[in-house]
């Protein structure tokens, strides 16, 4: 498992949610959710985050179908991934993310969160399954 801190992803075309975490201690936290209009707008979101945290490693949710095969946002979260990696030099790793949708729901309801009031933080506790995911068994590197 690579050392430093890690930033994780949950890439949507309107909503990015990210999480922060430390390998070494296997635990993640949600961070914020990145709302802007334009990507550059995004990025720029981004770097803020990145100059903040200053992580060693970036991690990016896959989304694929229930049966593993990809659609239409498995290429879209790819591209991210790549952009990530040429604009930032560190290291990206794709992680499976079918199930963190789920997980992120049932994490806010135990923390009485229920229906409209999970939206604002959603995405970021999506990122904060897909990098628990990621320090559980790492994925695929870009």
């Amino acid at each position: 498992m690579p050392d430093g801190t890690a930033l994780a992803f949950d890439f949507g075309e309107r909503r990015i949610g990210v999480a922060v975490g430390e390998p070494m201690l296997g635990i993640a936290h949600p961070l914020t959710t990145i709302q802007a209009q334009t990507t550059d707008d995004r990025f720029a979101a981004i770097a803020r985050l990145l100059e903040e945290w200053r992580p060693a490693q970036l991690v990016v949710g896959l989304p694929t179908h229930a049966d593993g095969s990809p659609h239409a946002m498995t290429q879209l979260a790819r591209r991210f991934a790549q952009r990530l990696k040429g604009r930032y030099g560190l290291p990206v790793w794709l992680v499976d993310e079918r199930h963190t949708s789920l997980v992120a729901e049932s994490l806010l309801e135990e923390a009485g969160l229920k229906g409209r009031r999970q939206k604002p933080v959603l995405d970021q506790v999506a990122a904060q399954a897909i990098l628990q995911a990621w320090f559980e068994q790492q994925g695929e590197a870009v």
